[in-house]
Order: C-alpha cells, then sequence, then structure tokens
C-alpha cells in the first residue's frame, strides 16, 4: 500500500532539495528521519515535518506500522516563481525570480499487510462534582507545601550600598593632570 504526502509552496528552489530528497530515497522511514535530522541544509527540516506528516498518515489512516515502511520516492517539483525586481543603473531594472518546490513524497510497506495493534480507548467513570472536589482539594495543600519549603529566605539589607563605588569608579576614571 502506498501512502503519499505533499508539500507545497516550499520557498526553496527546488533544485536544492533535490540534493536531500536524493539521499533519502528509497532508505527505511525510521532511518530516514534520523538522517534528516543530523543534516545541515536548509531544506533538510521541511523534508523531515514531510516525513513525519507521511508517517502520521501511515499510522492513524490505515493502521500501518511505522517501522515497516520505507521511502519509495520523493518527487521535488517546481513550484510558483515570485517576480520580484532590484534597481540598476541608469533608471533600469533587472527581474529576480524567486523559485518555490513542490515536493510529493510516497511510502510503501516492506511487508504488505502488517497492521499495528489497535489502541485501545480509555473508559471514563463517571464522577459526581463532590468528588471532583475532594480529590482537587489534597493536591492543592500539597503544592503549597512544597513551594514554601523550595523557597530560600530573601535577605533585605539596609543602607545605600553602592553609593561610594559610583564616586570612586569615577575619580579613579579620570585622566591625570
Amino acid at each position: 500500500m502506498q501512502i503519499t504526502a505533499k508539500l507545497k509552496n516550499l520557498r526553496i528552489a527546488s533544485r536544492k532539495v533535490r540534493l536531500i530528497s536524493d539521499l533519502i530515497k528509497g532508505l527505511d522511514a525510521i532511518a530516514a528521519k534520523s538522517q534528516l535530522d543530523h543534516l545541515v541544509k536548509k531544506s533538510s527540516k521541511p523534508i523531515s515535518k514531510l516525513l513525519d506528516s507521511a508517517l502520521a498518515n501511515a499510522h492513524n489512516n490505515f493502521g500501518l506500522v511505522k517501522e515497516n515502511l520505507f521511502i519509495k520516492d520523493v518527487i521535488v517539483d517546481e513550484g510558483m516563481k515570485l517576480k520580484r525586481f532590484r534597481p540598476k543603473g541608469f533608471g533600469s531594472t533587472s527581474p529576480i525570480l524567486k523559485r518555490t518546490s513542490c515536493v510529493k513524497m510516497i511510502l510503501e510497506e516492506k511487508i504488505p499487510g502488517l497492521k499495528a495493534a489497535p489502541a485501545e480507548k480509555k473508559e471514563e467513570a463517571e464522577v459526581t462534582g463532590e468528588e471532583r472536589i475532594e480529590a482537587t482539594v489534597p493536591e492543592k495543600e500539597v503544592k503549597t507545601e512544597t513551594r514554601e519549603k523550595a523557597k530560600p529566605g530573601i535577605k533585605k539589607e539596609i543602607g545605600r550600598k553602592g553609593f561610594l563605588s559610583g564616586i570612586t569608579k569615577r575619580f579613579f576614571r579620570r585622566k591625570a593632570i
């Protein structure tokens, strides 16, 4: 089963993103994640987030095991170009194209049909209003006692401590005459 995730209008040129995408093609999903976390390229962080999104899609939507997935393909296409102009000499301008890219990641299973165990939902016991109040009161008392014990006493000194130090600083800062 193939799982896809898309990232549109990434504000990095597609040729720069292809450098990273070529590194992780064919890798195990978990290995590719650790590879992306240690790369020092600007495009590695958005692609790492895209991989996280694809893994979450596989786990939540299809119930697949994350360890059983590998990156089948990463397709990097050009996105739209932002057109800007830079002033040049003699009142002329030259165009600047700020390029974007669209990334599509395709994951596939190593062993087909391996599913994750379904997560069990916690059943909430019905609690009346009085029981809730009783349960919260002891917790607050414990927190205040620990705060009082943890705070050290604050010492306040009376007097003008830095008065003379300011005058002496200015006096010795002067040049000798």
